[in-house]
């Protein structure tokens, strides 16, 4: 699958990897040629990766990836159904997650995210602690592989299960420490990555991330981050939900690259049923909603396999969904 900015920069006539052909009269100067810029080599460029969209490249065996990040979800208002942007209390929601990715051979890496939060809500008592969020299991298996001069992008499928082990109930008079949803989910990618050549030589990189998350339900008692109170026994199902993440990488210079993903997110129907304190039935449904989001950020690597990321991620229009500003900074680290 050709990424979407191979579509776009080949349609605005950019060079792509395709070698530039010889002149057909040998003893002919090539003037356009010998003026033409010089072509970066893929050595010479290192990357740290966009905010968002992760790498279909496969680990070396035997290596790590480790990429922590650390991140400020600040709630800057809430599109209603018809999309109308309403304000809401500032809130500041600190949070860290991790790669911590193993190649096992060269087309086979496995791995883990741990989450970490603490919140500081505009109203209420802040987390006692610095929590744990829920956990993800990640396997990716590469399916296609890049090479200078043909249109296949590296791509990756890619298979990950997030463990419920975070805390969403039973919160008593601290809502701030749910961090977590209480089910199980399971999400299939595929990931794609490409290299195009500018007009000046220097290169830009590009990915597509497609996934699909299916969420189990969870049993819910008392206080929740469903936002239930005390007293409530009940179930809720958080709603299923489908990314679409688009992804450029400049190569300004060896060391510095400029990074912009741009996102669209779609999250089905979260149910939740169940008996209040006074043992009235509970129904609440919070209705399909969706957003879309960019994630400007630069780079500094410091050689091929250290370098650090800093940005942030934009909620620029959507529907029954909260908008936020989310100020990210990660180190990305592979050993």
């Amino acid at each position: 699958m050709l990424p979407l900015a191979a579509l776009l920069l080949a349609a605005a006539g950019v060079a792509g990897a395709n070698p530039t052909p010889a002149p057909e009269n040998p003893g002919t100067v090539d003037t356009a040629a010998e003026s033409a810029p010089p072509r970066q080599s893929r050595a010479d460029a290192w990357w740290t990766g966009p905010l968002l969209a992760a790498s279909a490249g496969s680990l070396a065996p035997g290596h790590f990836l480790i990429e922590p990040y650390v991140f400020d979800v600040i709630p800057r208002g809430h599109y209603d159904h018809d999309g109308r942007r309403q304000s809401v209390p500032h809130a500041n929601n600190f949070g860290s997650q991790s790669y911590v990715l193993y190649g096992l051979t060269d087309r086979v890496s496995v791995g883990l995210i741990p989450r970490f939060g603490f919140n500081d809500p505009s109203d209420g008592r802040s987390s006692s602690r610095v929590g744990i969020g829920d956990l993800t299991l990640q396997g990716q298996y590469g399916l296609t592989r890049f090479t200078e001069g043909s249109w296949i992008p590296s791509t990756a499928f890619v298979f990950q299960e997030t463990l419920p082990v975070g805390k969403y109930d039973r919160l008593g008079d601290r809502p701030a420490d749910g961090l977590g949803t209480g089910a199980y989910s399971s999400t299939l990618a595929l990931y794609s990555q490409y290299f195009f050549w500018m007009p000046n030589g220097r290169i830009l990189r590009t990915r597509l991330d497609l996934s699909y998350s299916i969420s189990g339900s969870a049993n819910v008692r008392d206080v929740s981050v469903y936002g239930t109170g005390e007293g409530f026994t009940g179930r809720a199902r958080p709603g299923n939900s489908a990314l679409i993440n688009a992804a450029w990488e400049y190569s300004v210079t060896r060391n510095w690259v400029l990074a912009l993903d741009v996102v669209y997110e779609h999250d089905s129907n979260t149910h939740l049923s169940g008996l209040d304190l006074h043992g009235s039935a509970v129904q609440v449904n919070s209705g399909p909603g969706h957003t879309w989001s960019l994630a400007p950020a630069i780079e500094y690597n410091f050689n091929s396999r250290v370098g650090v990321i800093a940005g942030a991620k934009l909620t620029t229009s959507g529907r029954n969904a909260t908008a936020v500003v989310i100020p990210v900074a990660a180190i990305n680290i592979v050993i």
